[in-house]
């Protein structure tokens, strides 16, 4: 009978809050709800930066960071926004690459989708342009082709041209399929209507699967291992007379025709924690000369000779490179 008894009284207690603090009988709080905000961020060093198959770096080490907030506006379906950066070495002599970017991430049992769209931006840059084939000086093809007025008396040391201004944006379209806990597959396609400032559109079309070694395999601290690999093909337009050339292998004085193009990598990666080791192979079937063309590379020298590039340099920032990157990447989850 006192069994029953107390029953009710905690039935009663729950079901009515007055009775129960008239009774002072101590209630527990539920839970808070879960927030649906979260933040994701980290940083990386490497010995290159790699973007497409092209260094962005010159073939020298790079650092970089993100901070992204991120909305769950339920289980499926994630907004973000996005600012990241990257230390570059750029013909114009930008001071780095800032990037804006922001979408949403729905996901559909195994498939994770991501829509959006990205800014790259790059400040602090001079213009450089013998305005030759324009009928305008350097000074005026600066201005006049929205490359800014931060004119620097000439071309590059070795005879290319770059605009102050290159920073051009993308819309993209990403999805991930999740076979199971080792093996994932997934594509993109990115859309620039002027790759970096050229007046050239861009179409991207890419790639990718990675293979998660299973957890039997042994490995010291209880590390992660994986292999990964990316193939893309980024198709390219017509830039403005900015860029135009006259030589005797080809007359584009209105404006150079890039070289669409090929690029892949492959590597293999240790995880532990919030770490992450990366050792990644990459190349493109761009020529050294299509290469120069298109990069306006500053570090390029010797002769390599194509319509678009005429009789110019050589560059070898498409071609085969090893990278070595070493990064962190953390959420709200990793520091509770």
């Amino acid at each position: 009978m006192k069994k029953v008894v107390l029953s009710v009284v905690a039935a009663v207690a729950f079901a009515a809050p007055a009775l129960a603090a008239d009774l002072k009988m101590p209630l527990k709080a539920p839970p808070a709800p879960a927030s649906p905000w979260d933040f994701a961020f980290g940083d990386a060093i490497m010995t290159d930066y790699m973007f497409r198959g092209i260094t962005q770096s010159a073939h020298r080490a790079s650092v970089a960071a993100y901070f992204e907030p991120r909305y769950n506006f339920s289980d499926s379906l994630q907004g973000y926004l996005g600012l990241s950066s990257e230390s570059i070495d750029f013909p114009n002599h930008a001071a780095a690459e800032v990037d804006f970017y922001g979408g949403i991430r729905p996901t559909f049992g195994k498939l994770a989708l991501d829509f959006g769209g990205w800014y790259y931006y790059y400040p602090g840059g001079q213009c450089f342009s013998g305005g030759t084939f324009t009928g305008l000086t350097g000074a005026q093809a600066c201005s006049s082709f929205n490359a800014g007025g931060n004119f620097q008396g000439g071309l590059l040391p070795n005879g290319n041209v770059v605009k102050a201004d290159v920073s051009f944006f993308e819309a993209y379209a990403k999805g991930t399929y999740t076979v199971n806990d080792s093996f994932s597959f997934g594509g993109s396609v990115y859309y620039s209507p002027n790759v970096l400032n050229s007046g050239a559109w861009g179409t991207y079309v890419a790639g990718t699967a990675k293979y998660v070694l299973p957890s039997t395999v042994m490995l010291p601290l209880g590390a992660g291992a994986y292999l990964s690999g990316d193939a893309g093909y980024w198709w390219l337009g017509k830039s403005d007379a900015f860029y135009g050339i006259v030589s005797a292998l080809g007359s584009f004085s209105t404006g150079i025709p890039y070289t669409s193009y090929a690029n892949w990598d492959l590597g293999f990666g240790f995880t532990w924690k919030v770490f992450t080791l990366d050792f990644r192979y990459y190349d493109t079937n761009l020529s050294k000369a299509d290469c120069n063309a298109f990069t306006s590379d500053h570090t390029a020298s010797g002769v390599a000779a194509s319509p678009i590039n005429g009789f110019g340099d050589s560059s070898n920032w498409c071609s085969a490179w090893f990278v070595a990157k070493l990064s962190a990447d953390l959420t709200l989850a990793n520091l509770k």
